[in-house]
């Protein structure tokens, strides 16, 4: 989202932010692999082509052991979604675009 936004460090933050606040089991997660995420590339297409296939896999599996926590997964996504996209107080049409890709991949 950061890469989508016009405030990139103030959107990093907040979805950050978001994301450190997750509870339960995704939570959890979230916090031990903070630092073992290593993205490569610059462009939004070079994330993206990392990221978006890392959530849509995240998720089946997910479904697959626990349906409930599937669902806590797409709510921080989406809340973390929602605080980067906003951080001008709307979303742009480049951050709106970014989020409907990414709600998409955790679908």
């Amino acid at each position: 989202m950061s890469v989508a936004s016009t405030s990139p460090h103030q959107a990093a933050t907040v979805g950050a932010q978001a994301l450190t606040s997750a509870i339960g089991f995704t939570g959890h997660v979230l916090q031990a692999k903070t630092r073992d995420v290593k993205l490569k590339g610059k462009t939004a297409a070079a994330l993206a082509d990392q990221v978006l296939p890392a959530l849509t896999e995240a998720v089946a599996l997910l479904n697959a052991q626990d349906p409930a926590e599937a669902d806590n997964f797409r709510a921080v996504i989406a809340v973390a979604i929602d605080a980067a996209a906003t951080t001008q107080g709307h979303a742009g049409p480049v951050a709106a675009d970014m989020a409907r890709k990414i709600t998409a991949a955790i679908a």
